[in-house]
């Protein structure tokens, strides 16, 4: 939930309709997408997803960014493009993020073009949000720690 940076901000910006708010608000929204899927891709239990869901869920509520008429309409905007960037980045399981179409998708929906300044500075903001947000998944759930030749898929959970 933290503000992406002036110059993030500015940058899109310029690669979109020039509006920073609009960009302010397109950064958000991409910011907390990552979270939200990095969150059941790259986590090795099922239920981290559903935690990181429930708090953005009550952060979004409470957002001081929106004002309160206007969280509707937030909401429907998040939900809109998180179903775009979940299309974009495919199923559970994937190795790798694919950048560059996150990167367009982040410039379209800022209101700009195609151009390949446009999506290297895209590419490389995301790649540097995707290391920030598994970072913050870290501290928040700790790290896995498995044996290097056995599959976390072997791994059997204690008995309940």
């Amino acid at each position: 939930m933290t503000e992406p940076d002036a110059d993030s901000v500015e940058r899109l910006a310029g690669l979109g309709d020039g509006d920073p708010d609009h960009a302010r608000w397109e950064l958000r929204y991409l910011r907390r997408v990552l979270g939200l899927l990095i969150s059941g891709r790259d986590s090795l239990d099922d239920r981290t997803a559903s935690l990181v869901g429930q708090a953005l869920a009550r952060a979004v509520v409470h957002d001081p960014s929106a004002a309160p008429a206007m969280r509707a309409t937030a909401a429907a905007q998040f939900n809109a493009r998180l179903r775009l960037y979940r299309d974009v980045m495919g199923q559970r399981g994937g190795s790798r993020t694919p950048l560059a179409p996150l990167g367009a998708a982040l410039v379209a929906y800022a209101g700009g073009g195609l151009s390949g300044d446009a999506d290297s500075w895209a590419a490389a903001w995301i790649a540097s949000e995707l290391d920030r947000c598994n970072e913050g998944l870290r501290q928040e759930f700790g790290t896995a720690d498995l044996p290097a030749d056995v599959a976390p898929s072997a791994m059997q959970s204690p008995p309940r």
